[in-house]
């Protein structure tokens, strides 16, 4: 299953985003801690040049935690800074901004010695869309201020809040890059809500997550539609007993798939099949 899709709005944003930059002291990069590489935008390194960095896990209350604490490591080996944010209970929150100061200590430092002690930091957000950002400004500020959906595309213009302790914080819509060029990163992408479904066949995306969370969790499925095994060498069928488990049946007994696929695509995306990571860090070499 190939995967595109590049919405006008998203390439005004890149134009924005260059240029805005300039402005910019430091790029807070937030991506999804159920698939942190596939969720990487790589046009986003060379627009941000040598700006600092600090990777955000975000929906890490969706992910596996124990893989989370795998994926911070990974980072943290490679000099990356990375945290992990849950924005429904806030929980890791208390933690940013001190890593931001930590972060920026030396030009902290620098603007203290010239007498600039009252200048603010600037940051960026900056994501693929359905990333979480808007939840993720809601969470930092206290307040409702960024709409926030389970959809992607939602925030098309940039905007500014001013935070705590001096640090001004620019919100920017979510951008992807104009060709996915590994299938593999589109499906992950797909899975989590990135791209718009309007575009997919959900019944083949449904079943191949079937594939994937029989790799990665298995029992889930089990768990959560009181099914009696999934048998990985019938996606199709595991999703007609599914249908069948939830009482989605069209005329003469025919089972509804496509509505069973939205649901398990909706399930997983809000977790309520558990918390489950898709992407475990690679066992690559420093």
């Amino acid at each position: 299953m190939k995967i595109n899709w590049y919405p006008g709005h998203m390439a005004k944003t890149k134009r924005l985003m260059q240029e805005d930059i300039r402005q910019i002291d430091l790029v807070c990069e937030l991506r999804d801690a159920r698939i942190p590489l596939a969720s990487r935008n790589p046009d986003l390194a060379a627009m941000t040049g040598q700006k600092k960095r600090i990777i955000i896990l975000n929906r890490a209350d969706q992910a596996d935690p124990k893989q989370t604490e795998a994926w911070k490591a990974y980072f943290t080996a490679r000099k990356l800074p990375v945290i992990a944010l849950d924005s429904k209970t806030g929980a890791g929150y208390s933690q940013l901004l001190p890593l931001i100061r930590q972060v920026m200590a030396d030009q902290i430092a620098r603007n203290e010695k010239k007498g600039l002690t009252g200048r603010s930091i600037r940051i960026m957000a900056c994501g693929i869309p359905n990333v979480g950002k808007s939840s993720f400004i809601n969470r930092v500020l206290g307040r409702r201020s960024a709409v926030a959906e389970d959809r992607p595309g939602v925030t098309r213009q940039k905007q500014w809040f001013a935070l705590k302790g001096g640090i001004e914080l620019m919100d920017t819509p979510g951008m992807l890059w104009p060709k996915i060029e590994e299938e593999e990163t589109g499906m992950l992408l797909a899975f989590t809500g990135t791209i718009n479904d309007e575009i997919i066949d959900l019944e083949e995306l449904a079943c191949e997550l079937i594939l994937r969370l029989e790799q990665v969790a298995p029992g889930a499925l089990q768990a959560r539609y009181k099914v009696d095994q999934v048998d990985v060498a019938q996606p199709y069928e595991c999703l007609e007993a599914l249908a069948r488990s939830r009482g989605f049946l069209q005329a003469r007994g025919q089972c509804d798939t496509e509505r069973m696929a939205r649901v398990l695509l909706d399930e997983f995306r809000s977790g309520k099949l558990g918390r489950i990571t898709l992407q475990p860090p690679p066992e690559e070499p420093l």
